[in-house]
């Protein structure tokens, strides 16, 4: 018989209940322990979103993530971004996303718009040019 199921508060009980998770795996589903498994995962999904929660993915990889899962080229950001050379320079962080062009994003590719929002992990292409000169050459 197993143990009583209870919520994840430490290090030691994460550990456990990924030890329990792997002896379940491949329960089948609806028998008790595939039940038990599914009761364990969604505990450690909720003990690890407060532990270890992860960054939303940067906007210019999130568009190419799901180009890439779509199978899609490059050529078919044109209508969603502008021209090549606009989409060449926002895929490489030298133009910012306009809200027309996250919305488009948002709309045709389902990329959640609080991704595309956010800042790209360079901030370079966000800062007017004279503040991207080395501080010793503005004199």
């Amino acid at each position: 018989m197993s143990a009583e199921l209870k919520p994840i508060r430490t290090k030691a009980d994460h550990r456990k209940a990924l030890a329990e998770v792997e002896r379940l795996w491949g329960a089948k589903s609806g028998t008790a322990d595939g039940d038990r498994l599914d009761i364990l995962a969604t505990l450690i999904d909720a003990y690890e979103a407060t532990h270890y929660p992860m960054d939303p993915p940067d906007p210019i990889e999130a568009i190419l993530f799901r180009v890439e899962q779509q199978g899609l080229t490059r050529k078919a950001l044109v209508p969603l971004i502008g021209t090549r050379t606009r989409v060449s320079e926002v895929l490489n962080r030298k133009r910012n996303l306009s809200i027309a062009m996250i919305r488009r994003l948002h709309d045709r590719l389902g990329i959640p718009a609080d991704v595309l929002i956010r800042p790209t992990r360079s901030s370079r292409a966000a800062r007017p040019r004279s503040a991207q000169r080395p501080l010793a050459s503005r004199a």
